[in-house]
């Protein structure tokens, strides 16, 4: 997508994108650090970051959970597109947004189940019901679990008051971690979100990666053959 297209849109879209990028670019920049960082004292110091490998798996996993919906973004994602390509505009138009329509089911689901999981150990509820939320229903906390081995970060002493009863923690809280996942999947729908309306308008012809550039090889290699045979 453009920049002209960028600043076409909304300031919720500029925003989203703004943040999406730049939580990439940092931990991309974070993850480069301490791997760096932990090969230097291996191998020159004979040490090593304790916490370093823990800290790096979950870089890893926000990182992969930001790309999940900047792919979606992008048109990055791989996808079976055989009957597509076989069916006149109409009826690929109507497929293309029963797509979308089951990518959003997918991605709401999703949210239940990624709030659920981290909502135990921010100290809050479970959402009720089993496909789609009707409610809260009281859930055993779980905001004292704490990582293996990263160290608690003193600019995030607020959270012991605010969810572990005043207790400190001597890790850093594993509810830190897993803030990502409501956090990624919330993206995630916001990013089908836009694509859907993208493919109403006729913005967009479709939720996974173009097959375009393997049309344009296929046709230079025909164009190269016919040069060929002429000469």
């Amino acid at each position: 997508m453009s920049t002209s297209d960028t600043r076409d849109r909304g300031a919720l879209y500029r925003a989203v994108d703004g943040f999406e990028k730049t939580a990439i670019a940092v931990l991309l920049g974070l993850m480069t650090m301490v791997t760096f960082a932990n090969v230097v004292l291996r191998y020159l110091f004979n040490s090593s970051l304790i916490w370093g490998l823990e800290v790096t798996l979950i870089l890893f996993a926000w990182l992969v959970l930001f790309g999940v919906s900047y792919c979606v973004k992008v048109t990055a994602h791989l996808g079976v597109d055989a009957l597509l390509n076989v069916l006149p505009s109409g009826p690929r138009r109507v497929l293309t947004l029963l797509a979308g329509v089951i990518c959003l089911i997918y991605a709401l689901l999703l949210l239940k189940g990624a709030w659920d999981y981290w909502a135990p150990y921010a100290s809050l509820d479970r959402t009720a019901g089993r496909w789609f939320p009707t409610g809260f229903e009281e859930t055993r906390d779980q905001a004292w679990y704490i990582t293996d081995q990263v160290p608690m970060v003193p600019v995030l002493r607020w959270l012991e008051p605010l969810i572990n009863m005043g207790e400190e923690y001597e890790k850093l809280p594993r509810v830190v971690g897993y803030t990502m996942l409501p956090v990624g999947v919330s993206l995630l729908l916001f990013r089908f979100a836009q694509a859907f309306v993208d493919v109403v308008r006729g913005k967009r012809e479709s939720f996974i990666v173009s097959h375009e550039a393997e049309d344009d090889v296929a046709d230079a290699q025909a164009r190269a053959a016919q040069s060929e045979k002429e000469a």
